[in-house]
């Protein structure tokens, strides 16, 4: 491909962020990878690097990976999302030289100490950058708590968060933005295996595998007996998700777990389903809750279980694509700049445009789940029509209870509650009908992030605040003035049925209306 555009200087590497600028310890025991966000041993930059670090410095590798009692909205579902991955985890590695920690706390602040105490025989610690919820506060806290050298690395997206450095007012022009940037990463990829646990399943996972046998062997790692003695690693039940063993947990049991599993196989599978069948039906079937065209990958993206490098890289191959086939015209268009199927550009504007428009946001605007966050225009518009009558008024229980008077959203509620996701076309719908039936706009805010963050297994990721501030009118324009919404885009359940099958979708999830109890005009 000929293109006028220079990479900058390639030593740089914009993926690391050093958060303790110590030296590295040359005496330590081991390299730490404390592992956070980024829940995976494939295709993650920053195993990449420890791994990287422990051959460099002959050292062994620990992997440290810890699930929280005390955060909000902690629950079964959350739990055993993240310790079926966490299972995976032990098994493929029991063999293996790394010793590997899955932590569980059994009360909120039983963990305190433990990454203090693994670092301080640590060469360094690298771990996972991320910009949501209480992961940016937790990685500073530690920068002030251990002693020795600390990096994160960023293996959220294709384009490094670093490249972000202003928010973006709207997907197009973010858009317009990745088109020129993003070109020069999408040969950088992470290591498909860089542990050399096998399991290739293409050729480049392959390839990598062929290399990690041609590189020197890590050393077997061993922890100190003192520290596992005092922060015990989880047991069989507690990995494998025995109802008993999370019901010891002091967390949220009312919130069951999902029929969907955790961990990078199950995510995988879904995957390879989507290729299989939802790939070639994406771009025109994707918004029909009745057929079954979207990927579902968000809660594994979410939890880190699967790397959007890995998806990129499917999607890639099963276009035969190549980088020789990008555009070099820089427009913001939807399609024609990948030089892919239409399904495939359809797919990758979600995957990539769009969720990595909200990463973007959130790393360089802190208050990104704010009210006082939204668009000038918006929040003029919606103080504007604040007095506007509601045909409807619910309270937080009476939607957490799917107990409106209409059957589409009430169908969508109890998806939520029963699987931890609502398709995305109705996830719209059950947004903008939240909007409209709540007493002012900041209560349907909260609303919108208690349900979604209470229940949904990709609830707190950047994306989910993106959708719920684009019901408010984050990354939208104006539109004809209506009551309620202002200029602020609308959506009805009548146009719904309209413009989508939701035929299939209602004999699952619907039934009687719920037994509403606060109305507009009682």
């Amino acid at each position: 491909m000929t293109d006028p555009r220079t990479p900058r200087d390639a030593n740089r590497d914009l993926r690391l962020r050093v958060l303790r600028d110590e030296p590295e310890r040359r005496g330590g025991d081991y390299v730490l990878y404390w592992m956070t966000a980024s829940r995976r041993l494939e295709w993650n930059f920053a195993l990449d690097r420890a791994v990287a670090r422990a051959r460099t410095l002959e050292r062994p590798l620990v992997i440290l990976e810890g699930l929280r009692a005390g955060y909000r909205w902690a629950s079964d579902r959350h739990h055993a999302f993240v310790l079926a991955g966490m299972e995976e985890h032990a098994r493929r590695l029991e063999a293996s030289p790394v010793a590997y920690l899955p932590y569980v706390e059994p009360e909120p602040g039983a963990g305190r100490g433990l990454l203090g105490a693994l670092a301080e025989q640590a060469c360094l610690v690298v771990t996972d950058d991320a910009p949501v919820f209480f992961l940016p506060r937790m990685l500073e806290a530690a920068a002030e708590r251990i002693d020795c050298r600390l990096e994160a690395v960023d293996s959220c997206g294709l384009l490094p968060l670093a490249e972000v450095v202003r928010p973006y007012v709207s997907a197009y022009h973010f858009r317009r933005f990745l088109q020129k940037r993003l070109w020069e990463h999408l040969t950088r990829l992470p290591d498909p295996d860089p542990l050399g646990l096998g399991g290739a399943r293409d050729s480049a996972a392959a390839e990598s595998a062929d290399a990690e046998r041609a590189r020197p062997p890590l050393p077997h790692a061993a922890v100190p007996e003192a520290i596992l003695s005092r922060w015990p690693v989880a047991d069989a039940a507690l990995l494998s998700g025995e109802r008993s063993a999370l019901a010891a947990l002091p967390i949220d049991h009312e919130v069951a777990p999902s029929p969907l599993k955790g961990g990078a196989t199950e995510g995988r599978a879904r995957l390879d389903a989507f290729l299989a069948d939802g790939l070639a039906r994406y771009g025109e079937e994707r918004n029909q809750p009745d057929a079954d065209a979207a990927s579902g990958l968000s809660p594994w993206l979410h939890f880190g279980h699967v790397s959007v490098h890995e998806v990129f890289h499917r999607v890639a191959g099963a276009e035969g694509w190549s980088p020789a086939r990008l555009s070099a015209d820089a427009s913001g268009k939807r399609s024609g700049w990948w030089g892919m199927s239409p399904s495939a550009e359809a797919f990758l504007d979600e995957l990539v445009t769009w969720r990595e428009l909200g990463f973007g946001f959130c790393r360089v605007v802190p208050t990104y789940d704010r009210y006082e966050s939204l668009p000038d225009w918006a929040l003029e518009t919606l103080a504007e029509h604040a007095d506007d009558e509601r045909p409807w008024l619910y309270t937080l229980a009476d939607f957490d209870a799917a107990a409106t008077h209409d059957e589409l959203w009430n169908a969508a509620q109890r998806q939520l509650r029963a699987e931890g996701v609502i398709h995305n076309y109705l996830r719209m719908l059950w947004g903008k009908k939240i909007l409209e039936w709540s007493t002012s706009p900041r209560e349907a805010l909260d609303i919108m992030v208690e349900l979604n963050n209470r229940y949904a297994i990709d609830g707190r990721d950047p994306n989910s605040y993106t959708g719920i501030m684009w019901i408010l009118g984050r990354f939208d324009r104006g539109w004809p003035e209506r009551p309620v919404f202002g200029k602020v885009r609308s959506m009805s359940s009548d146009a719904t049925r309209r413009k989508v099958s939701v035929e299939r979708y209602l004999e699952r999830w619907g039934g009687q209306p719920g037994l509403f109890t606060t109305s507009a005009t009682t």
